[in-house]
């Protein structure tokens, strides 16, 4: 059974024109923006398109052979510059061609950095996110080859698929009876309290923010299966995105420095992971999730329980989540 994935949010159409370089295609624009015009974004002059790219070549170090080898700077500096051509743009993305874009042609790195300058090891983070991100929403972009685990009597569906190099991903289809900015709010802005409300999760800990998109978490796991999984902890890279009404929350398993594995506890690892958030088609006081998990637990464990244990933990996750929702008052948040 097909999920609602298909909406627009995952069509791998770009409906949208995009920025083009005036080298790259200095005819005009190519035939998908031809058949837009009235998309279309007002071109450049000819001699205004030489000076930006000129002030691009400038800005980035690539006109000074004694700063080419400065990596870190002229990659901030060409994101600072997409970054600025791109809320410059009239209008804007729609949530089907941004999702599209993340996963096709990783261009959010721009927008994430901000007046600072991060340091080689910050940027290798924030790209290690991005590449969590596009990885997973790949993996949901494909509908073929799913199977269904379970189907609970409130609709709540989990899915699962095998993926070549990436191994067994389960699927998670919920309908939260939440607006998105709730959703958004606990399981961003207040993720290290999900401990209180989510008894397979002893602790999750904020171990280093970069920027306002990125973060390193420490995060441990309870045990499961009647303590046939012992204690598992995860230190993983977490991005945050937000187009229009699609929001999307991905991690992947990272290493860092400062927090080594533990005594008596298994380092398992989030593979690419995401969380898709968007008002339900008709009904934006509700919220359809998306959770796609991917986790290798690590240690000998037979595959039937692994599976079992997967499955049942999102399940719980969604169950847990709406107590946690209706006990708590809304609060304002924002994505």
């Amino acid at each position: 059974m097909r999920s609602s994935l298909q909406l627009e949010a995952f069509k791998a159409q770009d409906a949208q024109p995009r920025l083009q370089d005036p080298e790259a295609n200095p005819d005009g624009p190519g035939e998908e923006q031809s058949q837009k015009h009235h998309h279309r974004p007002p071109r450049l002059p000819h001699h205004q398109g030489i000076m930006l790219l000129a002030t691009f070549k400038l800005c980035a170090g690539s006109s000074y052979r004694h700063v080419r080898n400065m990596k870190g700077l002229r990659h901030q500096a060409a994101l600072a510059i997409g970054q600025e051509l791109n809320r410059r743009a009239p209008g804007g993305p729609t949530p089907a061609a941004w999702i599209n874009q993340v996963r096709s042609h990783g261009s959010l790195l721009g927008s994430q950095l901000e007046d600072t300058l991060y340091s080689d090891q910050e940027l290798a983070y924030i790209q290690q996110g991005e590449e969590a991100m596009q990885r997973a929403l790949g993996i949901l972009s494909h509908q073929e080859g799913w199977k269904k685990e379970s189907q609970q009597a409130n609709g709540d569906e989990v899915l699962s698929k095998v993926i070549p190099d990436v191994g067994k991903v389960f699927r998670l289809e919920v309908v939260v009876d939440q607006p998105l900015e709730r959703l958004y709010e606990e399981l961003v802005e207040h993720m290290e309290a999900m401990g209180e409300w989510n008894p397979n999760v002893k602790e999750i800990k904020v171990l280093q923010k970069i920027g306002k998109d990125t973060v390193i978490t420490h995060e441990l796991a309870a045990e499961a299966a009647g303590n046939l999984v012992g204690p598992r902890d995860f230190v993983s890279v977490r991005c945050t995105k937000r187009r229009g009404s699609v929001c999307v929350l991905a991690g992947m398993a990272t290493h860092y420095g400062e927090m080594p594995q533990q005594k008596g506890v298994i380092r398992a690892e989030h593979g690419p992971t995401c969380m898709v958030l968007h008002p339900l088609a008709g009904s934006p006081s509700k919220t359809k999730l998306t959770w796609l998990l991917n986790i290798d637990l690590k240690g000998w464990l037979p595959k039937t329980i692994i599976n079992q244990v997967l499955s049942q933990t999102q399940v719980d996750f969604a169950n847990h989540l709406r107590k946690r929702l209706q006990s708590r008052p809304a609060l304002e948040a924002r994505c």
